[in-house]
């Protein structure tokens, strides 16, 4: 068995996630991603209609892909049923920042950003696909909490 990796696990400690986000068939713009998170897309499959069937992104170190709805049932756009089974926390110093590109490109408030008493500012966006977002980042818990 062939031990060698072509891509080594991200972030210096093992493990990285990669999330696959489903999309509606058909969908041939998703550079939302890029204007809404500064994502570098580094790879791109489209269909013979110049629809994307899957793409691969990068925000800083963190992979992510988006895939086309295929014949798998279990795997849908969240479209389909108004909401997901997941939300994909983004850390980052610039909340109100990221969420503000992230609604000038297309996305939908969920919840304003707040800072809260456990030591986190968090604000929750809906990006075009159905997908939902929590920007975050870690800040100094309040001296009341009793967590």
């Amino acid at each position: 068995m062939n031990k060698e990796t072509i891509t080594p696990p991200l972030g210096g400690r093992g493990a990285s996630f990669a999330p696959e986000l489903t999309i509606r068939n058909g969908v041939t713009d998703i550079d939302f991603y890029k204007n809404a998170f500064g994502a570098v897309e580094v790879m791109r499959l489209n269909n013979d209609d110049g629809s994307v069937h899957v793409a691969e992104f990068f925000i800083g170190e963190a992979m992510f892909h988006v895939h086309e709805v295929m014949q798998n049932p279990a795997k849908f756009s969240p479209e389909k049923h108004n909401g997901g089974t997941v939300t994909i926390g983004l850390m980052t110093a610039d909340v109100h920042g990221v969420v503000a590109r992230a609604i000038a490109a297309g996305a939908t408030l969920v919840s304003p950003v707040t800072d809260y008493e456990y030591g986190f500012r968090q604000g929750e966006i809906r990006d075009p696909f159905g997908h939902h977002w929590q920007i975050e980042c870690r800040i100094p818990p309040s001296p009341d909490w009793k967590g």
